[in-house]
């Protein structure tokens, strides 16, 4: 069940058969959302922390014009709200952007492995530090990056990050996400990341149709963005 976990922590550390075990044994339970059902809301107390077993989700803020700014995508396999363990709550939103499965990890069950097991405590902590570098990219991106390098790095990005839990291949990945989804990633309009995947397809960079982004010029594509997969920490060393 937590299998996209396992591959996502072993990518980086080997862990042992009594912490995988720990693993599966803090997950209290399953739950489904629907698209665009919010699965924390900010500023409420948490007792549980979610990890994401299939689809995607995000973390999002709103103006109070309603404009939504993504501040985070998660895929299979990434804890979204990890640090809620210890902030007790979020200052931002989470929410589903895709029929979603989720296994909630009580505190509780988090408090024990944090006393009980510290590799494996470390290597949940390098999660959250993962999440870190991900969002300094983020900022780069908005900060500096033109706008059709930045859906370039984030479709870079996601490839990277799935293809670890064997949802990419180096050509192609299901990506179930609006543009309007896109653009609130990114800080454009949807107009603009139309015109942006416009120019993407026109460079023959790659397609996004369907559900699914098609790439076809990965180094092309990886140079436009200044992608260097670098913050993932994709080496596999002690911890």
């Amino acid at each position: 069940m937590i299998e996209t976990l396992i591959r996502k922590l072993e990518r980086r550390d080997t862990l042992a058969d009594f912490e995988r075990r720990a693993l599966v044994e803090a997950v209290g339970e399953v739950r489904e959302y629907r698209p665009h059902e919010i699965v924390v809301r900010e500023r409420t107390e948490q007792h549980n922390s979610h990890l994401l077993l299939e689809g995607y989700l995000c973390r999002y803020k709103d103006l109070r014009d309603g404009r939504r700014q993504i501040v985070a995508l998660h895929v299979p396999g990434d804890f979204a709200d990890l640090h809620s363990f210890l902030l007790k709550h979020l200052e931002h939103n989470l929410a589903a952007l895709t029929p979603v499965r989720i296994a909630v990890f009580p505190h509780e069950r988090l408090r024990t492995i944090s006393e009980r097991w510290p590799h494996l405590t470390r290597m949940l902590w390098f999660s959250t530090l993962l999440d870190a570098a991900i969002h300094r990219q983020w900022i780069l991106s908005i900060g500096r990056r033109s706008a059709v390098g930045r859906i370039a790095h984030l479709f870079c990005e996601l490839r990277a990050r799935l293809e670890v839990v064997g949802l990419a291949s180096e050509e192609r990945y299901a990506l179930p996400l609006t543009q309007i989804d896109i653009a609130d990633a990114t800080g454009l309009t949807p107009v603009h990341v139309n015109r942006m995947l416009r120019e993407l397809r026109d460079r023959g960079l790659l397609e996004f149709r369907g559900g699914e982004v098609i790439i076809t010029d990965n180094a092309g594509l990886a140079r436009l963005a200044e992608f260097d997969p670098g913050y993932l920490y994709l080496q596999k060393q002690p911890r």
